[in-house]
């Protein structure tokens, strides 16, 4: 085992899929370890940060971090096409901190490819401090049991086709075929919606792009024992060369690509204290009427609680996740991604709500 660098464990799935909700869970069991996390999801405000700001890590306030509380944030674009403008010195400022530091998580963008992450911890100033302890890629199970990739990909399959200027956007298949070829362990969320034989059917499904040596853990709620997924000592960096992915052949022909995610919109919408029902019935209508993959952000109500919200799909999952803080503003703050999506009329929408 690697004592001597500090482990990183990369957490990679579609939006929706569990990432940060296992993340916040890994936090909550820190047991006093010092962990730092960086997050690069897709969003104007990041609500995944936020979601983790809310767990109690265990670091020391005096370490100079980019948030201070062992938080650091990337820009919006996927970790594959700005590591070394972002990611990096990132690194760079942990392998600093890195007395302070016992292990980090990093959670990548919905649609991020882990590979050329993984590939940065090759750089000789980061791979002499720092070891990939595992790629861990996050898939929805009752999708995949469904013979889906995400909650629902023919809609964003027919909104990729009806965009002309694309010459080669990576397929839904694509991009999960290619999380699993880099992944150490695959975890299958929302295992109380699944049956026996749903879950035969996604061991298989998975178990066609990745050896019988990757694992797939089954979990309920992000819940999962800290022992299971950290300190797997996989160093993934040294066989990440001999993954070969969709992405890597688009590049060897020469085709010009993009990213699926970097035709997303996404749009922050922000209300005063609002009725939680008629906030809910409010989302549910324009996820009905818009091209919206997912929901996610806080409500303020009547209640001393903040209330967290996420939609991916027709679910929207509610609840309350700690109490506001004596000087924190009372606001509802909502971040919006799909595809041409008007603010203004997101904003008159949910206005109704306001109380």
């Amino acid at each position: 085992m690697q004592l001597d660098k500090i482990h990183a464990t990369v957490v990679t799935g579609f939006l929706g899929s569990g990432k940060t909700t296992l993340l916040s869970n890994l936090l909550k069991q820190a047991n006093g370890k010092r962990i730092a996390v960086i997050v690069n999801e897709f969003g104007e405000m990041d609500m995944d940060a936020e979601l983790l700001r809310g767990c109690p890590l265990d670091c020391d306030d005096e370490a100079e971090t980019d948030r201070g509380d062992g938080i650091f944030e990337l820009a919006n674009g996927c970790i594959c096409c700005t590591v070394e403008e972002e990611f990096v010195p990132v690194m760079r400022k942990l392998i600093e901190e890195r007395h302070r530091i016992d292990h980090i998580l990093i959670e990548t963008s919905g649609l991020a490819l882990p590979k050329p992450l993984v590939q940065a911890f090759n750089w000789p100033e980061v791979r002499e401090h720092c070891t990939v302890d595992s790629v861990i890629a996050v898939v929805d199970g009752p999708a995949v049991a469904a013979g889906r990739y995400a909650s629902d990909p023919e809609r964003v399959e027919r909104q990729r086709l009806a965009d002309d200027s694309l010459d080669h956007d990576p397929t839904l298949r694509e991009l999960l075929e290619d999380q699993l070829g880099a992944a150490d362990l695959v975890i299958a969320s929302k295992a109380d919606q699944l049956t026996d034989t749903d879950r035969e059917t996604i061991t298989a499904r998975i178990r066609e792009h990745v050896p019988e040596a990757v694992k797939v853990l089954f979990v309920e709620n992000g819940e999962v024992d800290n022992e299971l997924l950290m300190g797997l000592d996989a160093a993934t960096e040294e066989r990440i060369e001999s993954v070969e992915t969709h992405h890597d052949r688009h590049h060897a022909e020469g085709e010009e690509h993009g990213h699926a995610h970097d035709h997303f919109d996404n749009c922050v919408i922000r209300l005063g204290t609002v009725d939680p029902d008629r906030l809910l019935e409010g989302i549910r209508s324009l996820i009905a009427e818009h091209a919206i993959y997912r929901v996610k952000g806080f409500a303020a109500s009547d209640k001393p609680m903040r209330q967290v919200i996420q939609a991916v799909g027709e679910r929207i999952a509610h609840y309350f996740d700690r109490p506001w803080e004596v000087d924190e503003p009372r606001e509802t703050r909502l971040v919006f991604i799909g595809r041409d999506l008007d603010r203004d009329r997101l904003q008159q929408a949910l206005q109704a709500a306001e109380s």
